[in-house]
């Protein structure tokens, strides 16, 4: 039986942007916790500390990343469910999500000896530093539950349209992790364990946030373990995370082939992807209104929603991805030029500057169809695709990169955002005949 029943506005260009702006800015908030952690150190610590901080907070950002089809699936999940009008099973979803993050964060505390190891074993350090970071990891480790059961209450904020709640949700867990840091290391002067303890307790500070934001869906009655949605759920996160480490294999190969020319080459690279970084939060912002949409148009079985989503959002995300590749292009040699200090490394990032610069254009169709599948719950599509391009992507990059060096290596990666946007295009058209089923299914 349905829930309560809301009449859903058509999306238009304004309202996209009044939802999308507020996640941009959550996005820019969620990047700077790996951010604050490594100023306050900068600005308390030893370079030992400073340096097992940087490590340590780049493990944890690669492992909690891996884990991110918890936010995807509960958003496209919650999203559809209001498209089917069905508030009660919108609150159902965002309940699994909760007891399914913090089951998972659980689950990594128990195996948190072998991730140490892990650690140890990935990067070669000194002993000095060893012991920081692992002062750090036994830390830290004890906010995976909360941050894992957060990605529920995100996703849920997100589907629901509630975009605002969420750049606040953010800006409380920031501003906790910054003032705790300060606490800790410049006052109490406890190092990289500070800096660990700090976040830790501000991932539970943010859930503790975020359970009050959502307190009117925790009240449902109903039965949440559903045997087939929890099929539906699992299914769906299991594909999302073999899509997500393919695209982290990707990135990892890119990385791996810059190193393999030379330290400088590897530098500047790592440069202008920071520089891509930063485009893809801000064009998230649209994939993620188009995955909140397209969620809500495959719920409600219409496939002239979906289109209208697909074509505001993608208007908005090609707009600014074009703004941001000439602002890149013109402006980025000055940046550059302040920031990277090394001689060589500067080199490089300028050279390949235009290679970077077209990244935010061309990636504008692989983002956007990302968010579009990810609403839909194309899982298995998703998957497909994105095992495709990673294989077809490093096939080029073995070809160009050995023949061309450094452009071909750019050459490739640019490509690795044509192949995404044509494997995951080639499945667009079974999507609409889903959503076709759907309504003579009604």
């Amino acid at each position: 039986m349905l829930g309560n029943r809301t009449r859903v506005k058509v999306l238009n260009h304004r309202g996209a942007l009044r939802l999308a702006i507020p996640v941009m800015l959550a996005q820019a908030a969620t990047a700077t916790t790996g951010v604050v952690d490594t100023v306050a150190m900068a600005m308390s610590g030893s370079k030992v500390s400073l340096a097992a901080v940087a490590i340590a907070s780049v493990f944890f950002s690669f492992v909690y990343w891996g884990f991110g089809f918890l936010r995807m699936t509960t958003t496209a999940l919650t999203a559809q469910a209001l498209g089917r009008e069905d508030t009660l099973e919108s609150h159902a979803v965002l309940q699994r999500a909760l007891y399914t993050g913090a089951g998972l964060g659980v689950c990594i505390v128990i195996i948190s000896p072998i991730l140490l190891h892990g650690v140890s074993w990935f990067y070669p350090v000194e002993a000095d530093v060893l012991d920081e970071i692992a002062a750090y990891f036994w830390a830290r480790i004890w906010g995976a539950p909360a941050l894992l059961t957060s990605y529920g209450i995100m996703g849920w904020l997100l589907g629901t349209g509630r975009t605002r709640q969420l750049l606040l949700f953010q800006v409380v867990a920031n501003t906790a992790n910054g003032g705790l840091d300060a606490y800790f290391v410049g006052r109490l002067e406890l190092g990289a364990g500070g800096i660990g303890a700090g976040t830790a307790i501000s991932e539970w500070v943010s859930l503790a946030f975020g359970l009050f934001l959502v307190r009117d869906a925790l009240r449902y009655e109903g039965t949440v373990w559903v045997p087939e949605r929890l099929a539906e759920l699992w299914s769906a996160n299991r594909d999302v995370m073999i899509r997500t480490l393919a695209l982290l294999f990707a990135f990892g190969w890119f990385v791996r082939s810059g190193t393999s020319l030379s330290t400088a080459t590897a530098a500047g690279n790592e440069v202008l992807l920071q520089f891509i970084t930063v485009a893809a939060f801000i064009l998230d912002g649209f994939a993620f209104i188009a995955e909140k949409e397209a969620g809500e148009a495959f719920g409600a079985a219409s496939s002239l929603r979906l289109r209208r989503a697909i074509r505001v959002t993608s208007q908005l995300a090609l707009a600014s991805g074009l703004g941001i590749s000439v602002m890149y292009y013109a402006g980025g040699d000055t940046l550059i030029r302040i920031v990277v200090t090394d001689g060589e490394a500067r080199e490089v990032a300028r050279t390949f500057l235009p290679w970077c610069a077209a990244v935010p254009l061309i990636g504008v169709f692989a983002y956007q169809l990302d968010g579009i599948f990810l609403g839909t719950t194309q899982g298995r599509s998703m998957r497909n695709a994105s095992v495709m391009s990673c294989a077809l992507y490093v096939a080029t990059d073995v070809l160009l990169g050995t023949a061309y060096g450094n452009a071909g290596i750019w050459t490739a990666f640019l490509l690795l955002y044509v192949y995404r946007a044509i494997c995951l295009g080639y499945y667009l058209p079974s999507l609409f005949r889903a959503v076709e089923l759907q309504t003579g299914s009604r």
